[in-house]
């Protein structure tokens, strides 16, 4: 189960990233009671907020439930892998940002990394 909160933390922590790319904190400082029920006015500048403060909570709660049965370096490790794999994965499908060859081999060294920590970590117990 611990690995299933990693996850699930890993996948916030994306979430949450992607919610601190899309605030625009000039636009939340202007925002004013008569605008914020609208989704032109205010929702559009809320959202990522809310979502930044959701992920962000859920991240630490699920991170703080799998590092209670897994190793502290090694969850670490594999939460921070998983993350950047999860942002590259995003932006290539969801912003249309370009990945080459050399990353998506430096990538795979990751996730070799993240199956040897799995790995080590099961001998372990």
């Amino acid at each position: 189960m611990a690995w299933i909160y990693l996850l699930l933390a890993a996948l916030c922590e994306t979430a949450w990233t992607f919610c601190l790319k899309l605030m625009k904190f000039s636009d939340l400082k202007a925002l004013r009671l008569a605008n914020v029920y609208r989704w032109h006015g205010g929702g559009s500048v809320i959202s990522p907020f809310v979502g930044y403060l959701v992920f962000g909570l859920a991240n630490i709660y699920l991170f703080s439930m799998a590092i209670k049965q897994i190793s502290t370096a090694t969850a670490f490790a594999v939460w921070t892998a998983v993350t950047l794999l999860l942002i590259k994965i995003a932006e290539t499908t969801f912003f249309n940002q370009r990945t080459s060859w050399i990353e998506v081999f430096f990538l795979m060294l990751i996730m070799v990394g993240i199956i040897g920590l799995k790995t080590c970590a099961m001998q372990v117990k």
